[in-house]
């Protein structure tokens, strides 16, 4: 039942995403709007055509970047996760900071970032990891909280030592909300190396887009644009896979 439900779902998004394409073409041709504002849907896959070998080669750039990043961002959440779990009071002390991070525009401080770094690639790769960091944090942290604690006082009944039950009780009952942080995430992972590469860089989507702009041509910034809603949702599904191999008991 629940797998006819999700194809009739997929298949209910992919009629209203067709129809919009389709209301889309309609509207620019019927109106004749320029290029430059506002691009028809079959101009735009024309464009990605043509563009596809420079669109592959700036998206290899910006992939590595997001997964690197991306990567980097769950060790790191789970080092600190495990360092602040056990003691509350720095957690305490700790939180308010990740909080105030997390309220520092990105677009203000990818800028000093790139100052301080250069433009290579490695700076890019610190805005992930910094735009990444703190929802997978804060959900693996929120997760340890909510562990069955009847499960963890038997696992010290039976004598278990701290790392036996932080591997095999801790951390196998924090994995639903790590992964839904994970998937937060992965939305954000793509997003924050194209705003390293608007900014500056000599390869990557965000270059090609800000060229794109730069000239007028509407249709490769919405190819682009197209580019990155793939990616993004493709690092979202990969995560979604993962969760459901390590947690077969979620599938649906």
């Amino acid at each position: 039942m629940k797998k006819w439900q999700s194809l009739e779902n997929n298949l209910l998004f992919m009629g209203i995403l067709t129809g919009m394409v389709v209301l889309t073409e309609l509207l620019v041709r019927y109106r004749d709007i320029p290029t430059y504002i506002l691009p028809a849907p079959t101009r735009v896959i024309g464009a990605m055509m043509e563009q596809r070998e420079i669109l592959l080669s700036h998206s290899g750039v910006t992939v590595a970047e997001s997964l690197i990043g991306f990567g980097v961002a769950i060790i790191l959440a789970l080092i600190l996760g495990g360092l602040i779990y056990p003691f509350k009071r720095v957690k305490e002390i700790l939180y308010p900071f990740l909080l105030i991070s997390q309220t520092i525009p990105l677009i203000a401080i990818a800028p000093i970032i790139l100052i301080w770094m250069g433009f290579g690639v490695f700076p890019k790769i610190v805005i992930v990891v910094l735009i990444c960091t703190f929802p997978i944090l804060v959900s693996f942290l929120e997760g340890l909280d909510q562990v069955d604690r009847e499960l963890i006082d038997l696992m010290r009944v039976m004598r278990a030592d701290r790392n036996t039950i932080f591997f095999k009780g801790i951390l196998p009952g924090s994995l639903p909300n790590f992964f839904a942080g994970l998937k937060i995430a992965a939305t954000y992972a793509v997003m924050g190396a194209v705003i390293g590469e608007w900014l500056g860089a000599e390869r990557g989507l965000g270059i090609y887009m800000t060229r794109a702009i730069s000239s007028f041509r509407t249709d490769n910034l919405f190819g682009a644009i197209i580019v990155v809603v793939a990616l993004s949702i493709s690092l979202f599904k990969a995560v979604e896979g993962i969760e459901k191999l390590l947690m077969p008991w979620k599938k649906k």
